[in-house]
């Protein structure tokens, strides 16, 4: 049976999800929801856009629902289509609060009903092979992760907009916290986070630049680093490197990549693997798939969750769990001290 799919927020991920299902055999869009007009392209044609969400839910009844919208949305937008019946693929973070995405979490068990998280490098062959070299070398580990995107334009446009609810380090940090606790499997246990606004552009009351360190019940520790902006710096933007006491892998980047290219978020040019006493082995990570194959392949897992009926409630922790980590991160960037989990 075709899954029939409501699509709300129509910014750049929910434009390539909404893409995704288009591709995908397994899906019937049903419905686009957007607070403003925007240009559909050509797979999506022919699609009424609407502006109420509750009442396309009411109206359309659909199978799944894609939640795209900005963060401060996503668990109202969740629940009530849990609620109504439909399974939910909701990008991250998840929410905004953590009892806001325990109450999706809840919901989700309450239901019955299948919720996915937006983790999409769990989709993504060169980050689950990281995983795994960096789990076969043992802790503990230390983790040197960031992502800092020297935005203009257009895109610092939408990182303003994103700002006035979410921070750089919970946007983007949720991925890759997820990434940590794959690898160890330890709870995290503390969390301390440094900040600064470096534009008057930015809300008096956001940070366009924020770091952040997280230790484990096993001793690893890490730090994640986020910044949005054309003020930010192009050199060192993309550190993916972990560490323990039998060596290293790391996400190495060819010279030509650049922070403002979306693709070089997901793409890497290899995985190096340093093992003590023996040497690097890089490990070749050609046609590898782009931003739109990586969305395609996300929501394929999301119709074989549903059809196979997979037990997500590990997965539902996890996102839990590193939004909790992202936002104690922020909580101790406000207040200047350490937050324990």
């Amino acid at each position: 049976m075709t899954l029939r799919v409501l699509v709300a927020g129509l910014g750049n991920m929910g434009l390539s999800h909404a893409l995704a299902y288009a591709h995908n055999p397994d899906f019937e869009i049903v419905g686009l929801v957007n607070r403003s007009p925007v240009d559909l392209p050509p797979e999506l044609a022919g699609h009424e856009i609407l502006q109420d969400y509750h009442e396309a839910l009411r109206r359309l009844a659909p199978d799944l629902v894609c939640i795209a919208t900005y963060s401060d949305s996503h668990a109202d937008y969740a629940v009530a289509a849990l609620e109504a019946g439909a399974h939910v693929f909701v990008e991250k973070p998840l929410a905004t609060t953590v009892a806001d995405a325990q109450r999706v979490a809840e919901a989700a068990q309450r239901t019955g009903k299948k919720v996915v998280v937006g983790y999409i490098l769990r989709h993504h062959p060169s980050w689950i092979r990281l995983i795994e070299e960096s789990r076969a070398l043992g802790g503990p580990y230390v983790f040197r992760l960031n992502l800092n995107q020297q935005s203009s334009g257009p895109t610092w446009e939408v990182h303003k907009a994103l700002m006035r609810t979410t921070s750089p380090i919970v946007d983007c940090g949720v991925h890759y916290v997820d990434v940590m606790c794959q690898i160890t499997d330890a709870p995290p246990v503390e969390v301390r986070g440094m900040g600064l606004r470096l534009s008057e552009e930015v809300a008096p009351e956001m940070y366009n630049y924020g770091h952040f360190q997280v230790l484990f019940a096993d001793g690893s520790c890490g730090w994640y680093e986020a910044g949005w902006g054309p003020m930010m710096s192009d050199t060192a933007f993309f550190v993916k490197d972990v560490v323990s006491p039998r060596g290293a892998v790391s996400i190495r980047m060819p010279d030509s990549a650049r922070s403002d290219d979306i693709d070089t978020h997901t793409k890497t040019s290899l995985i190096r693997v340093h093992r003590v006493g023996q040497g690097d082995e890089d490990l070749s990570m050609e046609d590898e798939p782009g931003h739109q194959e990586l969305c395609d392949r996300e929501q394929a897992f999301v119709a074989r969750a549903i059809r196979e009926d997979l037990d997500l409630s590990r997965h539902l922790q996890d996102a839990v769990r590193s939004l909790a980590v992202c936002l104690a991160a922020d909580e101790s960037v406000r207040s200047g001290q350490p937050v324990r989990l």
